[in-house]
């Protein structure tokens, strides 16, 4: 199992020595060990590995990883570059389009995003072969809980995109007047019109980090064939 060693680990350490985590951890092993689970066990913290808290700029929350072979690595909406681009990210790509002129690439790996300071993080890290929500309870939500409640805490703005109800009830925990919460339907084709199309999420969260004296974030992802 992959471990957190950058500046997350400081203000997480203390979940890891709660009853709750020590139970999660026990779970999950057995779970890697009897089934197939996603993402790569040493991939299941890559969105805190790839995005160190104090180069968080935009926050981007999931629900849990893609359940299919060879979807999930860790960062939320993302796939490996050989892996077909699913629905909902298909959907990003089409209001980066419109938003900012974004051209739609021919993968959905999102890693450039995560280096730029997007952290993409789904508030559930691991799943069951083709079961979606299948670890949704044994204690995910907690641990994610205590990373949305740091950065809730840091000085400096940070931008949260909360699309569909479920990262929408995250809301309620944040409360700096630093930050800047948007809210739009999740884009997956079932919502996606609903108003997450239009919602120009990406230029608005620019606009605010250069107001704050923050470099924007490059959202074009490149092709690589």
């Amino acid at each position: 199992m992959g471990a957190i060693a950058n500046d997350w680990l400081e203000p997480l350490a203390p979940e890891f020595k709660k009853p709750y985590y020590a139970k999660l951890y026990k779970t999950i092993r057995e779970e890697y060990t009897t089934r197939q689970i996603f993402p790569d066990s040493q991939d299941i913290f890559n969105a805190f590995s790839l995005t160190p808290l104090s180069e968080v700029k935009v926050v981007i929350l999931g629900q849990d990883p893609y359940h299919n072979i060879g979807q999930a690595h860790g960062l939320c909406f993302s796939v490996k570059p050989d892996v077909d681009i699913p629905p909902s990210l298909v959907n990003i790509y089409q209001e980066l389009q419109s938003d900012l002129g974004c051209y739609v690439p021919d993968n959905g790996y999102l890693v450039k995003w995560a280096q730029q300071g997007v952290l993409l993080l789904n508030t559930v890290l691991t799943v069951r072969a083709h079961e979606a929500n299948s670890h949704r309870g044994i204690g995910w939500e907690e641990f994610t809980d205590a990373a949305i409640r740091i950065l809730n805490q840091q000085d400096r703005a940070i931008v949260f995109m909360l699309w569909g109800r479920p990262a929408q009830m995250k809301k309620s925990m944040l409360n700096n007047p630093k930050h800047l919460v948007l809210e739009a339907p999740h884009p997956s084709p079932l919502s996606a019109y609903r108003g997450f199309f239009g919602c120009r999420h990406f230029s608005r969260a620019n606009a605010f980090l250069e107001d704050h004296g923050l470099m924007p974030i490059d959202w074009q992802i490149e092709n690589v064939r």
